[in-house]
C-alpha cells in the first residue's frame, strides 16, 4: 500500500449499541485496519426514545457528513427508523456520486448491496416448524414493513405458509419495530386475547422472540413444550439463552468486510457485480424442541459472562461518578474540566466535544433562522474545547464544520465514531470517539451522551438565567426614557459612596438640576415633544459629569448627580460644563424652545452624623433658589 493515498469512507447508522449493528462495525472496523482507511461513522440513537423533538436532534449528526471529503460510503439505513431521514440520507449520497455500498437493502439500483439472503433462511426456519415439529397455528411477529428485511422475512413466511395451505390470521400477526419491546407486546396481546396458544410463534429477530419467551414464561407458558419459539440473527444472548433459540445466523461481521473489499475494488477500478449475496444459516435448538448437543465452552461463556458483568458494572460506575460530578459546574470551562477528567476511563485514542459557536445563546426563532441552519443543525465555525488523548488534553479554537474534524487523523486504518450533542431538536455540537468499542459494546455509551448533553444545557440554561437577572436588574435601575440610572439605580450606588466617603471622611458632591419648561413644552408642543426635550437633557448632564460621577433621573422633570472626592472648583467647574453644553445643545436643536435647567450643587465633607437625604434636601433647596429668579419667558426661542 506504500505510497496510495489514504481512503476516507462514511458510514451511516443508527443505534450502535444493538449486536447486529456492532456486528456490522466491527466488520468494517477489521476491514478498515486491513485496506488502511479511515472510516468515518455518523451515527444515532434516533427512534429509540419515542421522542419526535429528541430524534430530530439525533438525526441532525447525518447532516454534519460533508460527502465532498468522502471517497465511498457504507449505508446501513435499514437501521434509520425514520423513513425521511432516510431517503435524506441516501439522496445526499447519490448526489455526491461517491461510490457507495448499502448492507441487506436492495432497494436503490444506484448503490451496490451486499445482502444476506434472509429469504431462503426463513422460509427454511418456517417449513422445519411446521414439517418437522407439525405447527398449524402459528403467531408472526414482524419488523417494520418499511424496512427491507423485515419485509422480505414476512414475505418468505407468508410463502410457505401458503405452501402448506395454513392460515395466516391478521390477529396472530403484530407488526413491530425488531426492539424487544415489540416482543413484550406481541405476547401479552396474544395472552389477553382469549386465543388458543399457537403451536409456534416466529418472531423476525431474536430481540422480539427472546423478550416474548420471557413474558409467556412470566405466565407460566412453557417453552418448547407449550409453544415453540424461533427467532433470526443467532445473537450471543440468543445462543446462551435458556432455552436457546433456535434462529438464523448470518455473517454480519463478514457482510461489513464485504462492504469495504467492494469498495476497494472499486477504487482499484476494478469491475463489480452491483450485488453481492451471502448466505445465513438456520440453527436449531432448544425453543423449537430440537435437543442438539451443545458447542458452548462453558468456561469460556462463564468468562465472557463476567467480562460482561464487569464491563457493565464499570460503565455504570463512570456514568454515576461523572452525573453526580457534572452536577458542580456553573460555567461551560468548570464543565468541560470535570468531564476531562473521566474521560481516561472510556479505552479510546481520542475524543473531541465539539460545539456550535453559538450553543450558549437562546435558542433561534426558527422562522429567523438561516436556511443553512435550518438544514443542517451546525454553525459554519466550530469549536473544540475538549480534545483527550492519551497522553494530553487539548482544545482547538475554531475550525469549519465542513471539515467535521477539529484533528484529523493523520494517518490511515482509524474508526471515529460521530454522536450527537443536542437537548431536544436544538444541536449544541457532537462527540468524537476514535477508536474505541465504547460506542458498540455497551448501553451506556448513550446514556453517557445523554448525560453529558444534559449538562452543556443545564450551563446553557444558568447563563442565560444570569444574563435575564442581570437584565431585570439593569432595567431596574436604568430609567428607560433617558436610558440613565433611575430613582433606585441612583440610591443604591449613591448610597455606598456616601458610606465610602463617611468612612474615610472625604468630600460628596451632590447636584440637583430641574428641568425648566417641561409643562410649557408638552402644553404647547405635545408630550412627545415633551419626552425628547428630557432624553436630550439627561444627555446634557451625562456628557457633563467626570468618570467618577453618577447621574440619574431622580423622577419626573428632576435630575441628580453625585461625586465623591470633588473640591469647590471641581463643583463650580461641573456648573460651568453643564451650562456650555446645554447652550451647544440647543443651538444644535434648532427647537422653537431653549432647553434648559436650574442647578443647585451642594459640597461638603461626610461625617458620622449625617444622611444622605439630608443632603439630597441641600442641594434640591440650592437649586429651587436659583429656580425662582427664572420666568416662563425664558424657555420661549426668539
Amino acid at each position: 500500500m506504500g505510497g496510495e493515498r489514504i481512503r476516507n469512507i462514511v458510514v451511516f447508522v443508527a443505534g450502535t449499541d444493538e449486536e447486529y449493528q456492532g456486528s456490522l462495525l466491527g466488520g468494517i472496523r477489521d476491514a478498515a485496519v486491513e485496506f488502511g482507511f479511515n472510516v468515518s461513522v455518523f451515527a444515532c440513537f434516533g427512534g429509540v426514545l419515542a421522542n419526535n423533538l429528541y430524534d430530530i436532534g439525533e438525526y441532525h449528526i447525518y447532516q454534519l457528513a460533508n460527502l465532498e471529503m468522502f471517497d465511498g460510503a457504507i449505508l446501513l439505513t435499514n437501521t434509520i427508523g425514520d423513513l425521511e431521514t432516510r431517503a435524506k440520507v441516501c439522496q445526499a449520497v447519490r448526489a455526491s456520486g461517491i461510490p457507495a455500498a448499502v448492507l441487506d437493502c436492495g432497494d436503490d439500483p444506484s448503490f451496490y448491496n451486499i445482502r444476506i439472503d434472509n429469504t431462503a433462511a426463513m422460509r427454511e426456519i418456517v417449513r422445519h416448524v411446521i414439517e418437522h415439529h407439525g405447527a398449524k397455528t402459528i403467531n408472526y411477529i414482524s419488523g417494520p414493513m418499511e424496512n427491507p428485511e423485515a419485509k422480505e422475512r414476512y414475505e418468505a413466511f407468508l410463502s410457505v405458509m401458503a405452501e402448506h395451505n395454513l392460515p395466516v390470521e391478521s390477529n396472530r400477526i403484530y407488526f413491530g419495530s425488531f426492539r424487544p419491546i415489540d416482543g413484550y407486546r406481541a405476547a401479552e396481546s396474544l395472552l389477553a386475547s382469549g386465543l388458543p396458544l399457537p403451536d409456534a410463534i416466529i418472531a423476525a429477530n431474536d430481540a422480539m422472540a427472546l423478550e416474548a419467551i420471557s413474558v409467556l414464561h412470566e405466565h407460566g407458558v412453557r417453552v418448547p413444550e407449550e409453544t415453540i419459539v424461533t427467532g433470526f440473527d443467532f445473537t450471543y444472548y440468543a445462543q446462551h439463552h435458556s432455552p436457546s433459540l433456535t434462529s438464523v445466523s448470518r455473517p454480519l461481521a463478514e457482510a461489513g468486510r464485504a462492504a469495504c473489499a467492494l469498495l476497494d475494488r472499486i477504487f482499484r477500478g476494478e469491475a463489480c457485480e452491483k450485488t453481492v449475496t451471502l448466505s445465513a444459516k438456520p440453527e436449531y435448538q432448544e425453543s423449537c424442541g430440537c435437543c442438539t448437543d451443545s458447542d458452548i465452552d462453558l468456561d469460556s461463556y462463564r468468562a465472557a459472562s463476567y467480562d460482561t458483568i464487569k464491563r457493565f458494572r464499570t460503565g455504570a460506575s463512570l456514568l454515576n461518578r461523572l452525573t453526580t460530578a457534572l452536577a458542580a459546574p456553573e460555567t461551560p470551562e468548570d464543565c468541560i474540566h470535570t468531564i476531562s477528567q473521566y474521560l481516561h476511563e472510556i479505552e479510546c485514542d481520542q475524543c473531541c466535544i465539539c460545539l456550535c459557536d453559538n450553543w450558549e445563546s437562546v435558542f433561534r426563532d426558527t422562522a429567523r433562522d438561516t436556511e443553512e441552519d435550518s438544514i443542517n443543525g451546525y454553525t459554519e465555525y466550530m469549536r473544540a474545547p475538549l480534545i483527550w488523548q492519551k497522553n494530553s488534553i487539548r482544545e482547538v479554537s475554531w475550525f469549519r464544520s465542513a471539515d467535521m474534524y477539529p484533528l484529523p487523523p493523520e494517518t490511515g486504518g482509524n474508526m471515529s465514531y460521530f454522536f450527537p450533542l443536542h437537548f431536544r431538536e436544538h444541536t449544541l455540537g457532537y462527540y468524537i470517539f476514535t477508536n474505541s468499542d465504547f460506542p458498540t459494546h455497551t448501553m451506556l455509551c448513550h446514556s453517557l451522551m445523554m448525560n453529558i448533553s444534559q449538562s452543556f444545557e443545564n450551563i446553557r440554561k444558568l447563563l442565560h438565567l444570569n444574563n435575564a437577572i442581570r437584565e431585570l436588574d439593569r432595567l431596574y435601575v436604568i430609567d428607560p426614557l433617558c436610558d440613565i440610572y433611575n430613582r433606585n439605580g441612583f440610591i443604591r450606588l449613591a448610597d455606598q459612596m456616601f458610606r465610602h466617603s463617611m468612612e474615610t471622611h472625604n468630600t460628596l458632591m451632590i447636584s440637583f438640576i430641574d428641568m425648566d419648561g417641561l409643562k410649557y413644552i408638552n402644553d404647547n408642543f405635545g408630550h412627545d415633544e415633551g419626552d425628547f426635550a428630557l432624553k436630550k437633557l439627561a444627555e446634557v448632564i451625562r456628557s457633563s459629569c467626570r468618570s467618577t460621577q453618577i447621574c440619574a433621573r431622580f423622577g419626573g422633570d428632576e435630575f441628580i448627580t453625585i461625586a465623591e472626592g470633588f473640591t469647590e472648583t471641581d463643583a463650580k467647574m461641573f456648573e460651568l460644563d453643564f451650562g456650555k453644553t446645554l447652550k451647544e445643545a440647543n443651538s444644535l436643536l434648532n427647537k422653537p424652545y431653549e432647553l434648559n435647567a436650574s442647578i443647585g450643587t451642594y459640597l461638603t465633607t461626610v461625617t458620622e452624623n449625617m444622611k444622605l437625604f439630608s443632603l439630597i434636601t441641600q442641594a434640591d433647596q440650592i437649586m429651587y433658589e436659583q429656580k425662582k429668579r427664572k420666568s416662563t419667558s425664558r424657555y420661549i426661542r426668539r
